[in-house]
């Protein structure tokens, strides 16, 4: 049993920055894919980021360059470090393992973006 803990979601003016991270309940990350997720509402769940047991990194093309996803073994944690916001990044994002043969996922965090 896998508890996805997320936090640092918030309201942020367009351009700004906000950092979001997930808190693991067990010590998973150095040998798991985590990847974050977001979904708006009416809109259909996109992957954002993912990052390797060995630190190799995806995004998605709308984020490129923008965001950025890392990784912290030692507090079993992944962050996704979030600048140049945009309107359309509002969503709740969401933090995935795929551990055990099994799908986590967090409760989700908010992120608001103003124009």
């Amino acid at each position: 049993q896998v508890q996805l803990v997320e936090s640092g979601g918030g309201l942020v003016q367009a351009g700004g920055s906000l950092r979001i991270s997930c808190a693991a309940s067990e010590m998973i990350f150095s040998i798991n894919t985590m990847r974050w997720y977001r979904q708006a509402p009416g809109k259909q769940r996109e992957l954002v980021a993912s990052i390797t047991s060995s630190s190799r990194t995806n995004y998605a093309e709308s984020v490129k360059g923008r965001f950025t996803i890392s990784r912290d073994n030692a507090k079993n944690t992944v962050y996704l470090q979030m600048n140049s916001l945009k309107p359309e990044d509002t969503a709740v994002y969401y933090c995935y393992v795929y551990w055990g043969m099994r799908d986590y996922w967090g409760q989700g965090t908010q992120v608001t973006v103003s124009s």
